[in-house]
């Protein structure tokens, strides 16, 4: 039966990856919009079908995604406050985007430590693995918090000397 087969990513559109030696596609889905996402062991990539305007960013990019199944909407964010991609599938059924999305997320972080200030707004200090598996420490603040204040800055470079000595990191 025909429905049960994942959909498969145009050749034009693969050739537009333009993957780097080692990488490889682990999941596609089409969109509604007749474009498509893709999921590779380095990037998460969107692409017309014909190849036109690929983006695509790293793995440690990620901030983070969220899956809403009642409208099949893949919101993902991104560490730099680049505006979110919104990806809606054309039939969550046929692919396993959302699951590598997430597993792929996940094994980009392999510590994190939250700080919270005054009215809840928070800081996320992490360590991340790129896809060469360096590590690296990354800093993500929400909107309001200053790191140009001596106290917020102090707490946040200690959040990120711990998470970076838990790991091995050099301070």
């Amino acid at each position: 039966m025909s429905w049960f087969r994942r959909p498969t990513l145009p050749d034009a559109a693969r050739r537009a990856l333009d993957l780097s030696p080692g990488d490889r596609v682990l999941a596609a889905a089409d969109l509604e919009d007749g474009s498509w996402a893709v999921a590779t062991r380095a990037v998460l990539a969107t692409c017309a079908a014909d190849g036109r305007a690929p983006v695509q960013r790293p793995w440690a990019d990620v901030d983070r995604a969220s899956y809403a199944p009642e409208t099949s909407t893949i919101t993902v964010t991104w560490v730099d406050g680049a505006s979110p991609v919104v990806l809606r599938l054309a039939d969550p059924r046929r692919t396993a985007l959302v699951q590598t999305l997430r597993e792929r997320v996940q094994s980009s972080v392999v510590l994190s430590e939250t700080v919270t200030f005054a009215a809840g707004r928070t800081a996320r200090v992490a360590v991340r693995r790129d896809v060469d598996g360096a590590l690296f420490s990354q800093v993500v603040t929400e909107p309001g918090v200053d790191l140009g204040d001596p106290e917020v800055a102090a707490r946040v470079d200690a959040a990120e000397s711990r998470v970076r000595a838990a790991s091995g990191l050099p301070l």
